[in-house]
């Protein structure tokens, strides 16, 4: 505690803070040296490169316009669908041309139930479809 020499003549009430300072740089270089290792690391399956490109390359397929809006209801191709049959129309465009699938783009209103789009993005899953995209209007 520290004592005053002036007027008042009481001691005074003052923490010490320089001690709590130091302390919580410490803390603070610890964190910033542990916060990487508490890392996880997350699967993405990147391409490889190839030394032998393919030779016959065809043009990719018209792309599958899928659309949500906010009251749930689904558009595949700008055509109502129901959700119960989605995951056979992706399972048909897949099997058309296993190595050549067509982009599925998913067009969400921000007011729809994540809940649908979480069906739908597990209907591709499913479905084996491997090129998924985002359209955002």
């Amino acid at each position: 505690m520290a004592f005053s020499s002036g007027s008042t003549g009481g001691p005074m009430a003052n923490i010490n803070v320089t001690p709590l300072v130091d302390v919580m740089l410490v803390l603070l270089i610890i964190f910033m040296m542990t916060a990487p290792m508490m890392s996880y690391p997350i699967d993405i399956d990147l391409p490889q490169r190839s030394l032998n490109p393919p030779q016959n390359l065809k043009d990719p397929p018209p792309p599958i316009s899928l659309r949500i809006d906010a009251s749930g209801q689904v558009y595949w191709n700008n055509s109502p669908t129901p959700i119960s049959a989605l995951r056979n129309m992706m399972e048909t465009e897949v099997q058309r041309d296993v190595n050549n699938q067509p982009t599925l783009e998913i067009d969400v209103n921000e007011d729809a139930d994540y809940g649908l789009l979480a069906k739908v993005l597990a209907s591709a899953k499913n479905a084996q479809m491997q090129k998924i995209g985002f359209v955002k209007k």
